[in-house]
């Protein structure tokens, strides 16, 4: 493709020559002549006097006079564009469900979903249009899944959610007669688990993305556009809102309630509700300013603690001559 067509099927600004040839993306250190790179962080602008790529996406801020630059006002958007353009997404190798695939004779698949071989979609469990479900994915019975979801390797729709009643040190299984609900366009990681409510739905919400290995746990409800990424942990019956994003190993209290807008830092540990916007740092997770106010104090714990054994040493010392110890 033309680097002048590229600029305008993702929105940015040409400056250099626009009949350059481009025909694949690298990164800034590997790209050669032909090829696209990416530049979103000022900090590493230096590199655009050595890449060899023919043209680089940049933010509206960067200049160079010596590479073409494709100028956006979200250089990462117009990156994930142009990779669709020049790349597009992965073919895949048969349409429809496999022969190898087990799918249940009362389960229902709309059209243009693939089901890979090895997958397991379970009674009564309906899967929407241009779904994807790659091998060895388990789609409980019942489950809900709407159109575009993709569901990665090994994951686990709709399984038990861990419900025990504890009586006279015996641990009874609770039915979970509920299911779970993933609504359009939500991806969901390699090993994931999300359980399936005790009652009613756990529900997933629309455009939400979620990484690998991540538990879900049952009546859990996650609002629509959320970020979860890989082992977070998210206990039963929590409703979270629209836009939250959970960093790495953060884990999730039951029953709480998590606002809109939140952002949660890798492993942090959420122990009560958390307000609209609030960004949460730590164990347990508190405000982020707390935290690095905290966290700095903690850095310097063992100075500290030597400092506070010299003045007992002192005060000991000034009680035992019998001097009163100035304030």
């Amino acid at each position: 493709m033309r680097l002048d067509e590229l600029a305008k099927q993702i929105d940015s600004e040409l400056s250099g020559d626009g009949a350059i040839e481009i025909n694949s993306i690298a990164t800034l250190e590997d790209a050669g002549a032909g090829q696209l790179a990416f530049l979103s962080n000022p900090k590493y602008q230096k590199q655009l006097e050595t890449t060899h790529a023919s043209a680089v996406i940049v933010a509206t801020r960067i200049n160079s006079n010596r590479v073409a630059l494709l100028r956006s006002a979200d250089p990462y958007y117009a990156f994930s564009r142009a990779l669709v353009l020049l790349h597009g997404y992965r073919k895949h190798p048969h349409a429809g469900a496999h022969a190898q695939a087990h799918v249940d004779p009362t389960a229902t698949i709309g059209p243009g979903s693939v089901i890979y071989p090895g997958a397991y979609v379970g009674p009564r469990a309906r899967i929407g249009s241009d779904c994807i479900i790659y091998p060895n994915v388990t789609i409980y019975d019942d489950s809900i899944i709407g159109d575009r979801v993709i569901v990665h390797a090994g994951a686990a729709i709709g399984q038990d959610g861990f419900g025990f009643a504890t009586h006279e040190g015996v641990h009874h299984k609770i039915p979970q007669v509920g299911n779970v609900i993933i609504e359009d366009d939500v991806e969901i990681g390699s090993g994931c688990v999300i359980a399936r409510a005790a009652l009613g739905s756990t529900i997933i919400g629309r455009g939400t993305k979620i990484d690998a290995l991540v538990v879900v746990g049952h009546g859990a409800k996650i609002g629509e556009h959320g970020l979860l990424v890989a082992q977070v942990g998210i206990s039963g019956s929590v409703t979270i809102g629209h836009h939250v994003t959970i960093a790495g190993q953060a884990g999730i209290g039951g029953h709480l309630k998590i606002g809109d807008n939140v952002t949660i830092a890798a492993k942090a540990g959420v122990m009560s509700d958390v307000e609209n916007q609030a960004v949460l740092i730590g164990i347990p997770a508190m405000p982020a300013a707390q935290a690095r106010r905290v966290y700095a104090l903690w850095t310097q714990l063992p100075e500290l603690v030597e400092r506070l054994k010299a003045l007992e040493q002192e005060v000991e010392e000034l009680s035992d001559s019998g001097d009163t110890p100035i304030a």
